[in-house]
């Protein structure tokens, strides 16, 4: 990861986007694959993508943008953060980098937003890779809790980023402190608190796309998920292998909700392999 970070301003990019400044990074040539990061305390395109993106540039034109609201990307006080605008804002993202169709590598609420799009207007997408992706209706998590209630603090935000690994190690003190800084930024929490309902006592209800929705979906589509994902249950992961017609499904063990970082290598390869094998 550190030699991915040292990397970053070279790779650094803005545009306009629906009304945003967008900050994004951008390596390769190829068919165009986007990728769309997480939500969370502190989270960017960066900070999930960083070793991603220059190996998927090997064979492919990489983009990683921060979405509207997150990372670096402008939020704005008077915008209606949700879905709706997500979507403009990924299309808007598109259309400024004259790029009429790209396949679409969503994390968790990225995976949310790439299905959302597809469900738009599915002649932009030539494919979907779902990460740990939310489908239909589920109980809100620790891990989903834990973040709607966090205020910058260095020890709130590591016992948060330990929740989404299954081995608690991966997560170094420079993980941290990035994305602990990156919290602190006005406005930083509050995309993620328009993400998702405020937790409640008891059990909290999150709705992601629902199954008939899905069912609707004709894109090729790999859905990846962590056996032991904490954050978003792998049970999400089979709902979506099995109401998504076209999908294969790849279960990692011992692995939990960061596949991109805990089983780097093999879910890169898989993502290179699939993308390769789009017509």
């Amino acid at each position: 990861m550190d030699s991915g970070l040292r990397d970053e301003a070279a790779r650094t990019r803005r545009i306009m986007a629906a009304g945003h400044e967008t900050v994004y990074h951008e390596a390769g040539s190829g068919r165009p694959v986007v990728l769309l990061h997480g939500s969370g305390p502190g989270v960017s395109a960066w900070s999930n993508w960083s070793r991603t993106l220059p190996e998927l540039a090997r064979h492919h034109r990489v983009l990683a943008p921060d979405i509207a609201g997150f990372g670096r990307t402008s939020f704005q006080e008077d915008a209606t953060y949700g879905i709706k605008l997500w979507v403009r804002h990924l299309f808007g993202f598109l259309d400024a980098l004259a790029i009429p169709s790209a396949v679409l590598v969503g994390n968790s609420f990225g995976g949310g937003l790439a299905l959302a799009a597809t469900l738009r207007d599915p002649s932009r997408v030539d494919g979907l890779v779902l990460l740990g992706t939310p489908a239909g209706t589920f109980t809100m998590t620790e891990g989903l809790r834990a973040g709607w209630h966090y205020e910058p603090d260095l020890d709130e935000m590591r016992r948060i980023l330990r929740l989404f690994p299954h081995d608690p190690d991966l997560v170094t003190d420079e993980m941290v402190r990035a994305r602990y800084e990156a919290s602190a930024r006005p406005g930083a929490q509050d995309a993620y608190r328009k993400l998702i309902p405020e937790p409640a006592p008891g059990d909290t209800p999150i709705r992601g796309v629902p199954e008939e929705r899905l069912r609707t979906i004709d894109r090729p589509t790999l859905v990846v998920h962590g056996r032991e994902d904490g954050v978003i249950p792998v049970e999400l992961g089979w709902r979506l292998a099995r109401e998504i017609p076209s999908a294969d499904l790849h279960v990692f063990g011992h692995c939990g909700h960061w596949v991109q970082l805990e089983r780097h290598a093999a879910f890169t390869a898989l993502v290179d392999d699939f993308a390769g094998r789009l017509s």
